[in-house]
């Protein structure tokens, strides 16, 4: 059986080829915040995220939401950075 050995540029390497992928995948423009709050509290975020960043100048959007098995609701609001 061989023992395979990680040299500190091998770590290195894999933490840097994983921030690029990150960075990739969301140098797409927007902004994104993920919460995870109670019913009533989720929805008073979400009015505060659409009152401040208006969807007519920010395109503001619920980008993704579900239900936890606590009965708390998770979701990821997106945005434009700044209106033009």
């Amino acid at each position: 059986m061989g023992v395979e050995t990680r040299q500190p540029r091998d770590v290195a390497r894999r933490l840097a080829d994983r921030a690029r992928y990150v960075k990739s995948a969301r140098s797409d423009g927007w902004r994104r915040e993920t919460f995870t709050l109670e019913r009533g509290e989720a929805r008073a975020k979400a009015r505060e995220w659409f009152d401040l960043y208006p969807k007519a100048a920010y395109m503001t959007e619920i980008e993704f939401w579900r239900e936890l098995e606590d009965g708390r609701i998770e979701f990821t609001i997106r945005r434009l950075p700044s209106a033009d």
